[in-house]
């Protein structure tokens, strides 16, 4: 079951932090060249490549890599009225949180005459990625889309791995929610050679490059997000899921072990930690911990990796340094669950997606928090966020000066170019003034 790290008596400075935060074994740089050949093989040979690769690595050949949209239309039409209903519920709750991610625009008036404005300008395209591995993610066609959507993103593609379940084809779920929100343009491809095609674009396909990646995938998306990220922007190179719990002994020891299966049912390589400063209460959550895993349906993979070098156990003095740990962690997932969940809150600094007290799990932020699932893993909470409206938008500053508001900074910018030794850039200012 879990190891145990145990940091009481002690004081770890940052670095010894960072060094004793358990991780799982995978280096996205081990899987650069296998990535780097992929998306190259795309860039060359297009379609033909994509097909190949399919064959090779999904074990099956697409009959189209672009989804035909009565395809789409079809399955939206077969998708259950209940799974529907379930979609529908989550679209409108991220949809919501999403439009309050967009940033207004500002007017700043520095003087007269002197005006900069601020506007948040959307990408004009972008590629989705929804993986299609150990289980389908109908939920992450919402993630990726919605706050696209929200941030006026004009023109979206979205990729997901063909399924042999289903004869080459997408995931007929996958398939039903991407024509439920509208999208239209939508390929069979996955891994690397899906963020080749989104990077490069494919004319066979009338595929047009992107100018934004995003979306969760293997280690080998993630090595193709870096491979094009000189090329195109990425949002992430998300790797296996995370979940760090804080929790004191007034915590229920049953949620919190149902809460760190959840997260180590995705993967073998998951991490579940938990971090107390209640040896007895972590005692309890290590006895439900065995017993809820030996009678879940995905119990190998989930003792898998809560037995893994990436999940423990960690025991502290206090919750101050319970969140010293989770900082140093960077977890995708933070969980709170203390009497004061407000004053542990107060010490975080790092994570991608924060949950408190005991009725707010993780699989409420998967499904129906309204709260973004695609968030930075493998400690990367610790520079950077996870996807929302803003992932899509870049920041732009207009200038508007007159006259009068130019010749009163003219002579700051004379001095400045004079010391940098640039007199060209003061020139440009003084041409608009000749009588001096």
């Amino acid at each position: 079951m879990l190891r145990t790290i145990d940091l009481r008596g002690t004081r770890p400075t940052q670095r010894e932090l960072l060094a004793l935060v358990p991780r799982a074994a995978t280096d996205v740089s081990a899987a650069l060249e296998t990535a780097r050949t992929l998306v190259e093989e795309v860039r060359e040979h297009g379609e033909q490549a994509l097909l190949a690769q399919a064959e090779r690595l999904d074990r099956v050949r697409p009959p189209a890599i672009r989804v035909p949209e009565s395809e789409l239309r079809e399955a939206l039409a077969a998708l259950d009225p209940g799974i529907r209903r379930a979609v529908e519920s989550t679209i409108e709750r991220v949809r919501a949180a999403s439009a309050a991610q967009v940033p207004a625009p500002e007017r700043t008036v520095l003087a007269d005459g002197a005006v900069v404005e601020q506007r948040w300008q959307p990408v004009a395209r972008v590629g989705l990625y929804v993986p299609g591995g150990k289980a389908v993610y109908p939920s992450s066609v919402v993630m990726n889309v919605v706050p696209a959507q929200a941030a006026g993103v004009a023109s979206i593609a979205l990729a997901s791995p063909p399924q042999a379940a289903h004869g080459g084809r997408i995931h007929p779920t996958v398939a039903a929610v991407a024509a439920l929100l509208g999208i239209t343009e939508v390929y069979a491809m996955g891994g690397a050679g899906a963020i080749g095609a989104f990077a490069y674009g494919v004319d066979e396909l009338g595929l047009d490059p992107v100018q934004r990646v995003t979306g969760p995938g293997n280690v080998y998306v993630a090595a193709a997000k870096r491979v094009v990220a000189s090329v195109t922007g990425i949002d992430a190179e998300a790797g296996p899921t995370d979940i760090l719990v804080i929790a004191d002994d007034a915590a229920d020891a049953d949620f919190v072990a149902a809460d760190l299966i959840s997260q180590a049912e995705h993967d073998e390589l998951a991490a579940s930690v938990l971090v107390t400063d209640s040896e007895p209460f972590a005692a309890r959550v290590l006895e439900r911990l065995a017993s809820r895993a030996a009678a879940t349906k995905h119990r190998e993979r989930v003792l898998a990796a809560l037995g893994g070098a990436q999940s423990a156990l960690v025991l502290v003095d206090d919750l101050a340094q319970a969140a010293a740990f989770a900082n140093a962690f960077g977890p995708e997932h933070l969980e709170i669950q203390v009497r004061d969940a407000d004053a542990v809150l107060a010490g975080i600094e790092n994570a991608g997606a924060i949950f408190l007290g005991p009725y707010s799990p993780v699989s409420l932020g998967d499904y129906a928090a309204g709260s973004n699932h695609v968030l930075p893993t493998g400690g990367q909470a610790r520079h950077a966020a996870g996807l929302s409206a803003a992932t899509f938008l870049r920041p732009q500053q207009i200038v508007r000066y007159d006259e009068r508001a130019l010749r009163e900074v003219a002579p700051v910018i004379a001095a400045l170019s004079a010391e940098e030794d640039l007199p060209a850039h003061g020139e440009a200012v003084t041409a608009r003034f000749p009588e001096g």
